[in-house]
């Protein structure tokens, strides 16, 4: 009998993705894999979810089994607002009963890996004397920031009372203004003994894992694997179990060609564009976070329009008719040709893989991010929420892999800045050598997985330290 490894992602599909590549990890080195859900369906007017979760069955059911849990009765509501993280947490509280059973359920179980933003999951699974992981689907050094707690409590402190220009610092990464502390956990309003109770367990919760799988690899983030390696980046006598970077953990089957019939009319689209012409702007998957004001819309228009170079822009819009009326006829009219603009899931990785793709309009998802390096495509930096604010101090003053879109902190990036930034990358030295430096870290983090490489070795550790017993 194979030996079954359980996978539990979080409701998002920046979690999901990323452990759907995990599961075939683990299915190259011989164990069978089960994935558990809870029902995307509780996740209100968030239908991103639920098609992520229906790729995911339907690309990988043959290889994987997927089960999905019992609903609970009265789940609380998971609308994007200073609730959220505390009824996410009381949703995954309530469903460890289920959780539990299936688990007993499951022949051969060695190991159950658990997505982050489900750690108290970690309840149901150690009863039954197995390797419990941590699946971090982010970067090390926002692992980092997070354990250290009384600094965290204290950024967001300042960025509340108006101190937001103010630096904080931590071991393992760069330090940043309080304001850039301010979308860690939502759309929190005010630091209270509620808040602050519910960081301080999240971080004394690392400490029960067996193991925490990063979605990095050491080529990206030395600096902050360092950090995590030492005593101080865990206050109040935290001791974090072992790490592994395993990342870059993405789409690997996104380069490959279908016949024309079964692409994506994106693909077809840029199929037609010269080599490195277009400019691809996404700002990510989960509506209430990602979706743009009526003027921010037009300012995108108006400065893609002023710039002259061809486009693909993902808009959040409720409806195609909504679109249209937003933005000026004489806009498409003007990019007819050299500019697409679409309201629907797109199959970024290949986009960002296309030949066509020359620079990336991006939220500084950490999967965006990765999926923007390992395409070697330059990325123009507009953070929205969560950690992405710190994933933007990296990428450009770390990495040098982006530039920054100016105007995102004060709630509106205009058309100028738009045109000019958009051409920056395009068009001058500064943007060439943006492109060679995010084509190096391409290049780094394609030996991680190599014979030898980081991510290799790290799995190798995690194997016969944890999973071979």
């Amino acid at each position: 009998m194979k030996k079954t490894v359980v996978l539990y992602p979080g409701l998002a599909v920046g979690h999901l993705n990323p452990m759907m590549e995990l599961a075939d990890v683990f299915l190259d080195h011989g164990y069978a894999v089960a994935v558990a859900l809870i029902d995307p369906s509780v996740m209100e007017n968030e239908a991103n979810l639920a098609a992520a979760v229906a790729r995911a069955v339907s690309s990988k059911s043959s290889t994987i089994s997927f089960h999905t849990l019992p609903g609970i009765p009265d789940p609380p509501s998971l609308v994007f607002n200073d609730q959220f993280f505390k009824n996410y947490f009381d949703l995954v509280r309530r469903h460890n009963e289920h959780l539990h059973d299936f688990l007993r359920s499951v022949r051969g179980l060695h190991a159950v890996v658990i997505d982050a933003s489900c750690a108290h999951a970690h309840e149901a699974a150690r009863k039954l004397g197995v390797p419990v992981l941590m699946f971090y689907p982010s970067n090390a050094g926002h692992l980092a920031v997070n354990l250290q707690t009384p600094l965290l409590v204290d950024g967001f402190k300042k960025h509340l009372g108006g101190d937001s220009t103010s630096p904080v610092e931590f071991l393992g990464v760069r330090p940043m203004s309080a304001s850039h502390l301010a979308g860690l956990f939502g759309p929190i309003s005010e630091v209270n003994k509620d808040f602050e109770a519910m960081i301080f367990a999240g971080a004394r919760m690392n400490a029960e894992f067996d193991g925490i799988l990063i979605n990095t690899s050491v080529s990206l983030e030395e600096r902050a694997l360092r950090a995590l390696a030492d005593p101080r980046c865990c206050p109040d006598g935290v001791v974090i179990p072992p790490v592994y970077a395993v990342g870059p953990l993405v789409d690997k089957a996104a380069a490959a060609a279908g016949d024309e019939s079964s692409r994506h009319q994106c693909l077809v689209w840029l199929d037609g564009q010269p080599d490195r012409s277009v400019v691809f702007l996404c700002f990510g998957s989960i509506a209430d976070a990602c979706e743009q004001s009526d003027q921010q819309l037009k300012e995108i228009a108006a400065g893609l329009d002023k710039s002259g170079h061809r486009f693909l822009w993902v808009v959040r819009a409720t409806s195609t008719q909504h679109l249209d009326a937003l933005l000026p006829e004489v806009f498409f009219a003007r990019t007819s040709g050299r500019g697409l603009v679409v309201n629907s899931w797109v199959p970024q990785p290949s986009i960002l893989r296309h030949r066509a793709t020359a620079a990336f309009v991006t939220h500084c998802g950490w999967n965006s991010v990765l999926e923007g390096i390992t395409a070697g495509v330059p990325m123009l930096c507009w953070p929205l929420y969560a950690e992405q604010r710190m994933n933007k101090v990296l990428m450009v003053e770390d990495m040098g892999v982006g530039v920054e879109m100016e105007g995102w902190l004060e709630g509106l990036v205009t058309a100028e800045e738009v045109e000019t930034k958009v051409r920056l990358v395009m068009e001058s030295e500064h943007g060439r050598k943006v492109r060679e430096r995010v084509e190096a870290h391409r290049d780094g983090v394609a030996m991680a997985w190599k014979d030898g490489g980081s991510s290799r070795v790290a799995f190798a550790r995690l194997m016969s330290e944890l999973l071979n017993v």
